[in-house]
């Protein structure tokens, strides 16, 4: 993503599922073996035994001479293990995905700040800088991809499923640029406040297409921490630090929403397509798809922008740079979207604009208004209470995979992974 769009922490790909892939539900069509997979698991063969051998279970009947215990093996048995309220909020599972998702906050920080430092040399290419980002990603899981599952494998992955992959990129490049481009015209203030619809659209989206249904304090919790952000806006207003005189504020605002839906939808479809699949075939596919529609879009709009740009070697460093923390925000995500969800992923960044002042103190001589650690607080607070009433496997667990996440993907995060190996961290 570019300047001030949402960017992906580090996960090793080769920590991710050595099984087939499975095509259950939604996603039912080809099946790939990737190397190394010694089972070739069909659609009515148990995810455990395909890949981790049967599951054993015990009667939890005790009329049946069980002893009322769930089944080993299954989500009613994770979740048994720590009952009672604040059960997710008691697992270090929780404190993982909250430490990652404000390492992604502050990945956006270091983004903004290194396009900030662009400018500030004369050098505003936003969709060419962003390029760099989708060919490292190219390079690194796209090869990856062909490696695990062979070239023959990989086209008929193209073939299948490369309009999804394609959809997934288009609406990621152009949220971006809409954006990037709704800061041209409107004012800061405005585009902060109007990035609240991107939760919105997230957890409609989520209701609707995924079936997901939000406890009355996940609610109040997204509340407080858009509350914490509009204390944050708040305070840039009563700084002088809103971005001044809007060029043309309706303008701006409709390219605001637009850029804020398409993140929102592209967050969901992500969030979606790495529960089942591996990572580093989502994130492969992300990128070689975006490569010719953020390639061609900057040659459109940067044309003139990189003629005239300054090119030394700070700028170079810059974009080195931006390119590194981008493919690390970039690669971090789907592990947020994993362990917890699109809407988490959303209010987890809204700390952005704290750490971003945070940097600013020491970058561009900026000043902490008072208000901005109680924001942060808040934006804390809700998170918390987002959680409060979820169970051990928390956001984890995703409706649309089945009783025991069956027809999900039991690579590095997933609720799969953790009822088949209940000791696994992540």
């Amino acid at each position: 993503m570019s300047a001030n769009a949402r960017e992906i922490t580090s996960s090793r790909a080769s920590h991710e599922d050595d099984s087939d892939i499975h095509r259950a539900g939604v996603m039912e069509h080809y099946s790939v073996q990737p190397k190394g997979s010694s089972h070739h698991s069909s659609v009515g063969e148990s995810a455990g035994e395909a890949r981790h051998g049967a599951v054993e279970l015990v009667d939890s009947d005790p009329s049946n001479g069980g002893d009322g215990r769930a089944p080993a093996g299954t989500v009613a048995a994770i979740e048994a293990s720590k009952p009672g309220r604040f059960s997710f909020l008691r697992t270090k599972q929780f404190y993982i995905v909250l430490l990652i998702s404000q390492a992604l906050a502050v990945a956006i920080t270091g983004t903004n700040t290194l396009s900030s430092l662009l400018a500030n040399e004369g050098t505003s290419i936003p969709a060419f800088q962003t390029l760099f980002n989708y060919i490292l990603l190219t390079l690194i899981y796209t090869s990856y991809t062909l490696y695990k599952y062979g070239f023959k494998g990989w086209c008929k992955l193209i073939w299948k499923d490369g309009w999804r992959y394609f959809i997934l990129a288009f609406c990621d490049v152009e949220g971006n640029y809409f954006t990037v481009l709704a800061y041209r015209y409107t004012t800061i203030l405005s585009a902060q406040l109007i990035n609240f619809w991107a939760i919105a659209v997230v957890v409609i989206i989520s209701l609707i297409f995924l079936k997901v249904r939000y406890h009355i304090a996940q609610y109040a919790g997204i509340l407080i921490c858009c509350g914490g952000l509009g204390i944050l806006v708040a305070s840039d207003h009563i700084s002088g630090s809103n971005g001044g005189q809007a060029l043309d504020a309706v303008k701006g605002d409709l390219f605001a929403l637009l850029g804020a839906s398409l993140y929102g939808f592209t967050n969901v479809f992500e969030e979606f397509l790495v529960s089942k699949r591996p990572m580093y075939e989502v994130l492969g596919q992300l990128s070689f798809w975006a490569i010719p529609i953020n390639g061609v879009q900057a040659a459109i709009f940067d044309r003139a922008s990189f003629r005239s740009a300054t090119w030394n070697s700070a700028v170079g460093g810059y974009l080195t740079g931006y390119t590194l923390i981008l493919t690390i925000f970039y690669s971090g995500a789907p592990i947020v979207f994993r362990m917890a969800s699109a809407a988490f992923f959303n209010i987890g960044l809204l700390t952005g604009n704290f750490w971003g002042v945070v940097v600013g103190v020491k970058v561009f001589g900026l000043t902490i208004h008072w208000m901005y650690p109680i924001a942060f607080v808040l934006i804390m607070v809700g998170h918390f209470v987002y959680f409060g009433t979820e169970g051990v496997l928390g956001e984890a667990r995703k409706p649309w995979l089945g009783e025991n996440q069956e027809g999900g993907s039991d690579g590095i995060g997933t609720a799969r992974r953790r009822v088949e190996n209940p000791n696994v961290m992540v």
